[in-house]
Order: C-alpha cells, then sequence, then structure tokens
C-alpha cells in the first residue's frame, strides 16, 4: 500500500461533535499524519473537537457534501492519493491498507462495499432496498458492477479525481464519482469493508426519500452521455405505452359507446408519434456514442505504439 506521508484522510463534516473525535484518532493511530476536517459550517463544536485530536480543519465556502469534497481535493489537498471516510464512526480506520492497497496495483479509484461486512442496525430496510435498487440501476444504465456506489469510504489518487466532471452538491456526489469512472474509463475497483452501526448520540445527516430521489435523477440524467438509449428509450417506452392506452381507450369509446374524443385521440397519437421517435433517436444517439468510443480507443492505441 502507499506509504501513509503519501496519503492524506478526507473527512466531510456537518455537526459530528459526537463522534469526529474518535474518528480522528483512529486515522491518526493507524499512522496517517495529515487528517483534513472540511466542515460544512458545524454548530455544534464540530470544528474544535477536531483540532483538539490533531485534525486539519477547513471550513468549506459553500454547504453541501459534493461541494466539500471538489473544495477539499482542489484546494487543500496535494498528497498522490486521498482516503475519504465519513465522520460518524460508521467507516473503521483498520480497513485504510485494504482500501488504498489497490492504488498500487494500477487502480486509480477503490470503493469499500459496506454490504460485505454490515453490522446489525447499521442500516434501516429502506435505506438497504434503496441501496439496492441504485446499484442495479447503475449497474444497467452505466454496465458496470460497482456493488455499492453509495459507499462514502473511498480511496483515489489526486489525477484521477481532476479527470471527474463533478457537479453535485449533497449526498449524490459518491453516485457521479461512480458515474464518471465508468464514463472516463478510470480504473475501479471494489474492496469489502465493514460498515458499523452509527455509534449512539449521534445524528444522521442522510433524509432517506429526498436524497434518494435526487440520487436516482442524478443517475438518469447521467444516463444521457452515457447510455443514450436507456435515457431516450425509456422515455420513449413510457410516452408510447402512455399514447398506446389513451388510443385504446379513444377505439373502446367510439366503436362500442359511439362517443367521440377527438382531443384524446390526438394526445394517444402524440404520445405514440412521440415514443417512436425518441426510440429512433435513442438508436442513433447510442450508434454514435459507439463510434465515438471506438475512434477514442484506436487514438489512444495509435498515441501508445508512438
Amino acid at each position: 500500500m502507499p506509504d501513509p506521508e503519501q496519503v492524506t484522510v478526507l473527512l466531510p463534516t456537518y455537526d459530528e461533535a459526537a463522534t469526529i473525535g474518535d474518528v480522528v484518532d483512529g486515522f491518526r493511530e493507524h499512522g496517517f499524519d495529515d487528517v483534513l476536517v472540511i466542515d460544512g459550517g458545524s454548530e455544534d463544536g464540530t470544528r474544535e473537537t477536531a483540532r483538539e485530536h490533531g485534525a486539519r480543519v477547513e471550513v468549506q465556502s459553500d454547504s453541501g457534501k459534493g461541494q466539500a469534497i471538489r473544495e477539499a481535493v482542489r484546494e487543500h489537498i496535494d498528497r498522490e492519493y486521498v482516503l475519504m471516510a465519513d465522520g460518524d464512526g460508521t467507516y473503521r480506520p483498520e480497513d485504510a491498507d485494504a482500501m488504498l492497497a489497490p492504488l498500487e496495483e494500477g487502480y486509480d479509484h477503490v470503493i469499500g462495499d459496506r454490504f460485505a461486512d454490515m453490522e446489525a442496525g447499521a442500516m434501516t430496510s429502506l435505506n438497504r432496498i434503496g441501496n439496492k435498487l441504485i446499484n442495479r440501476l447503475f449497474g444497467t444504465i452505466h454496465r458496470e458492477e460497482f456493488s455499492d456506489i453509495l459507499s462514502g469510504y473511498r480511496a483515489f489518487t489526486r489525477a484521477s479525481f481532476e479527470r471527474l466532471h463533478l457537479s453535485a452538491e449533497g449526498f449524490g456526489i459518491e453516485t457521479e464519482m461512480a458515474v464518471e469512472c465508468a464514463k472516463q474509463g478510470i480504473p475501479t475497483t471494489v474492496v469489502p469493508i465493514t460498515y458499523l452501526e452509527r455509534p449512539a448520540g449521534s445524528n444522521t445527516n442522510l433524509h432517506p426519500v429526498r436524497d434518494g430521489g435526487i440520487i436516482f435523477l442524478e443517475l438518469f440524467r447521467r444516463a444521457k452521455t452515457n447510455n443514450p438509449l436507456f435515457y431516450f428509450g425509456s422515455v420513449g417506452v413510457a410516452s408510447g405505452v402512455a399514447g398506446s392506452v389513451i388510443a385504446l381507450y379513444v377505439a373502446v369509446e367510439w366503436f362500442v359507446y359511439g362517443v367521440p374524443h377527438e382531443v384524446w385521440a390526438l394526445a394517444g397519437a402524440a404520445g405514440i408519434l412521440l415514443g417512436v421517435q425518441l426510440l429512433m433517436f435513442g438508436v442513433l444517439s447510442d450508434l454514435i456514442l459507439t463510434l465515438h468510443r471506438e475512434q477514442l480507443d484506436r487514438i489512444e492505441s495509435l498515441a501508445g505504439d508512438d
């Protein structure tokens, strides 16, 4: 694994005073001398506690986990490797070696799989279901199996992070990082970790329904440039099905009861036509994307031969 002196441990926080001290101590005891806490404006003494335990503390210029991570890596970290975790005590410093080891094997991004060893009570049933659905959707859209794209335990090279086009402000940042790794072809692997139950007195900043909706929308939005057939095709199928249902209703009303529905008939026809057009557009976009990727592969191959 990389020398700890080449690694910055990044801990984005917001009101984590109950746990941040133990988290910082754990990573420092494990040999990491540069622990950076990037704080989103905590009001419970998180920053003071982190400093007392030896962390380097910075206050982000805006709110949101995504903004905190981007700002921290680009403005406050100059070491080659970054080990990112949460400040809530749910990730173990003991797993740091396993997280960092693949970076010396040629990988640029490592994701810790929480489901490999999850402590009882660490995740609610609703969150488990949501995580499984999101991971399955990610695999369908982006054709990669990263097992746990919402994991907050990551290890990556700072150089590879600069290649990611990130804009998410909140908890969608992990999803966005996974999507960008798949899109940019960044060598990524998954390692098993232990996921602990949140310690007593520590409150979560995650809102399952709201943040889950944001993550689903982020996955779908990112499909536009990575899997256009799914992006346009799914909308096209929905439009076509809706139009067909309306058309069936109009036909039954006309032939059985003799009641005309001109407006509904137009709506049904429009839905079917829009669905067909979107499906065609999705197929063409997917073909263009495939040709584009083939050309990039040829260019990279020729550049490598030189």
